[in-house]
């Protein structure tokens, strides 16, 4: 039961989020979107996840380079998106769960592996991408 109510939260904190994201530029134009981010607020200095909101609303639309220019791991996030809440939905459905059991060793590499491309992607925006 535990399992099956961590897949409808998740799910739902998914499905909230893309709809939000879907709705984003007619929310924006009536200035009911979330505040803006508080680290590039106080710094002037895009966070590492300034842009998230932007590059999946360019998705919803089909623009891939701008998503991508907002926020370089946007494209790739929004397909996970998109795949998570079709496997969510699929396993709540269906009576199954997914666990994973991953060796200490491999969670280890893959948290590594999860910030190197959060460092690289920031580094991107920063420095190449300007915004």
């Amino acid at each position: 039961m535990n399992e099956r109510l961590r897949d409808l939260g998740l799910l739902a904190g998914l499905v909230l989020w893309l709809a939000y994201t879907y709705a984003f530029w007619t929310l924006r134009a009536s200035h009911l979107v979330l505040p803006p981010c508080a680290f590039y607020t106080i710094t002037g200095h895009p966070c590492p996840f300034c842009g998230g909101t932007r590059s999946f609303a360019y998705m919803w639309q089909g623009d891939l380079v701008d998503a991508a220019r907002m926020y370089p791991l946007g494209p790739v996030l929004f397909g996970g998106s998109l795949a998570a809440v079709a496997g969510l939905a699929g396993g709540l459905l269906s009576g199954r769960t997914l666990n994973l059991n991953l060796a200490s060793l491999l969670h280890g590499r893959l948290l590594k592996a999860g910030l190197a491309l959060l460092a690289i992607s920031w580094a991107l925006k920063v420095f190449w991408l300007g915004n």
